[in-house]
């Protein structure tokens, strides 16, 4: 094993960062979750970048540049909580992607199947194995390290969601300036979506997991040049460019598609086809869809190591047992992503016994949601103690306004925008047929319970020799 001690060097550039971040957050599956609402989808973005994305930007910004080494949640929660908090933080932060990964792997396998065959899409030994193939190839690539593994993602974010999703929204303006009819509303009344059922509202937290993640890169702290100062641009400019994507992309879905008629799943595919098909352009369809496959896998790919490494931090104070401490000449925890691949594999056979694959795809996206959201709230006060804990630590970025204000405006924000995503998450969507809503509240509460529980009794039984001695 090689010394904790070891100086990183210093790999990743502003644009590299911000790509990275962008591949994190911006996965044109979540560009169907709120397109049925049309222009009021402007509505739902705006709201939840007020209350989530831009607390998160400035907070995890200032934490980042205060606290800079590697572990990065779970160093600024044990700072101001302690030890046991700042794991069960970052436990939380890489456990709900144990939902999440087979979710974004089954948006993959779509993906493929249509530029195969679209029959192949509804096969799910042949999603299981996408899901398997890609993602076990992918954390071997992880084996090669943080450089190859970043080239990697910034590639994929460039050719797989920034291309597709500019192209999208240019097809979209030009759908709209040519006069071509609008499958939804276009007016000032339009811009407020209907509030008035719980169940519409559901979606939102899918958008919250949308936009989550900016705090992971913190793991790449020590691998940045001058990270005090292009820390906090490079979440900027990816805060910036993921918003704007993500609500004119969805507002150019629902110009083509009825309402009723869109799919979570395939939504931005169907809508491509619409704008392809109607310009003549139908021979470039297939090329989309090898670009998505790209963008998703760029996507899981900034995942795999960010909350791994997060993890193994936490060995340095003895939270894991030996066996997840074993790195490799490129400083990468091998067992520990050995072991996350192997739990993911587990996860995706779930696919093989769900009847319905939107729900599905649904009840493990909002089960990744809460478990994500946990982890911000512990964030979230983290952040308002350590301004009266460490005051003095020097901030090369600081939340704005004079005094402790604009921490407690923007932390407050984002702790009561977490909770009502998670109270949201029990309540089904309205467009979906998931079943006894006893049975998927009690899916949720359950899973919850676990991911919760594990860290807790990890931490209670811990023993002295699994600490690192330096």
């Amino acid at each position: 094993m090689q010394p904790t001690s070891e100086k990183p060097r210093r790999v990743l550039s502003v644009f590299v960062l911000a790509m990275l971040n962008v591949s994190i957050m911006a996965s044109l599956r979540n560009l169907p979750l709120v397109a049925e609402f049309g222009l009021g989808t402007l509505f739902f973005f705006s709201l939840v970048a007020i209350l989530f994305l831009i607390p998160c930007a400035l907070v995890a910004a200032e934490l980042a540049t205060g606290w800079p080494k590697a572990g990065g949640v779970y160093i600024w929660v044990r700072e101001a909580l302690g030890d046991r908090w700042g794991f069960f933080a970052i436990w939380m932060q890489w456990v709900h992607n144990v939902a999440w990964y087979p979710v974004i792997m089954s948006f993959t396998a779509g993906a493929l199947a249509f530029l195969i065959s679209p029959d192949l899409a509804k096969n799910k030994f042949f999603v299981l194995s996408v899901i398997l193939v890609g993602f076990w190839g992918m954390t071997l690539l992880n084996y090669l390290g943080i450089k190859t593994s970043s080239l990697f993602s910034t590639i994929g974010v460039i050719a797989g969601t920034l291309i597709p999703g500019a192209l999208i929204i240019c097809l979209g303006m030009t759908w709209i300036f040519g006069g071509n009819p609008v499958q939804t509303p276009l007016n000032w009344g339009a811009l407020i979506p209907p509030l008035n059922n719980l169940g519409n509202l559901v979606f939102l937290s899918g958008l919250f997991l949308a936009f989550a993640g900016l705090e992971v890169s913190s793991s790449y702290a020590g691998d940045v040049k001058n990270p005090q100062r292009n820390f906090p641009r490079a979440i900027v400019l990816a805060a910036a460019i993921t918003f704007a994507l993500f609500m004119i992309g969805s507002l150019a879905i629902a110009i083509v598609i009825p309402k009723e008629k869109i799919s979570l799943v395939a939504g931005v595919l169907e809508a491509m086809q619409v704008f392809l098909d109607y310009y003549h352009l139908a021979w470039f369809l297939p090329v989309m869809c090898l670009l998505l496959i790209i963008g998703a896998i760029a996507e899981v790919n900034s995942w795999i190591i960010g909350p791994v490494r997060g993890l193994y931090a936490t060995s340095i104070h003895g939270n894991l047992p030996p066996i997840f401490q074993k790195l490799n000449k490129r400083s990468v925890p091998t067992n520990l992503l050995l072991f996350q691949a192997i739990i993911v594999s587990i996860t995706s056979f779930i696919f093989l016994y769900m009847p319905s694959v939107s729900s599905a795809f649904w009840l493990l996206t909002a089960l990744s949601a809460q478990s994500y959201l946990i982890m911000y709230i512990l964030m979230f006060i983290a952040a308002i103690k350590l301004r009266y804990s460490k005051p003095h630590v020097p901030r090369a970025y600081r939340v704005p306004f004079k005094n402790n204000r604009g921490m407690w405006l923007f932390a407050s924000l984002g702790i009561l925008a977490s909770v009502f995503a998670i109270a949201l998450g029990f309540v089904p969507p309205s467009q979906l047929q998931v079943g006894n809503l006893f049975i998927y509240d009690l899916f949720l509460i359950v899973g919850l319970l676990l991911m919760c529980g594990i860290p807790l009794i990890i931490h209670t039984y811990r023993k002295p020799h699994w600490e690192i001695k330096k």
